[in-house]
């Protein structure tokens, strides 16, 4: 009798033991794919704000419109990130509105704070989209 309440009890520890390293793993597996979520967030908005200082470096240099490369940058851009990335380049041209119309009303933004009056439109979108 004592064997057999000797071998319950060795037992019911290894599944305890068990149990706890199925846990452990389970916490390891969620904080592996929270930490690769925000490396794909910091990637997608890296590859937005090269995006848009290119357009900015084409309006510099007065290359056409909606060129070809352009556009098959954009296409790439939506296939591999989805509907994310329009809204990300949507709420990036909302906060360059909200500012803009800040700077006419005479309302300092973070943006004047960060700049001064060395603004550029590249340092402005840096700042917009910090990663």
């Amino acid at each position: 009798m004592f064997e057999i309440l000797l071998i319950l009890i060795i037992i019911s520890l290894l599944l305890q033991r068990r149990d706890k390293r199925k846990k452990s793993k389970g916490i390891d597996a969620e904080l592996h794919k929270m930490i690769e979520d925000v490396r794909e967030s910091e990637i997608t908005a890296s590859e937005i704000r090269q995006f848009l200082l290119d357009v900015i470096n084409d309006n510099k240099q007065d290359v056409e419109k909606f060129s070809d490369v352009r556009l098959r940058q954009a296409s790439e851009m939506m296939e591999r990130i989805g509907p994310g990335a329009f809204y990300w380049m949507t709420d990036i041209a909302a906060t360059l509105a909200s500012g803009y119309a800040a700077r006419i009303n005479g309302t300092l933004t973070n943006v004047d704070e960060e700049l001064g009056e060395s603004a550029t439109p590249e340092a402005i979108v840096r700042v917009v989209v910090q990663i």
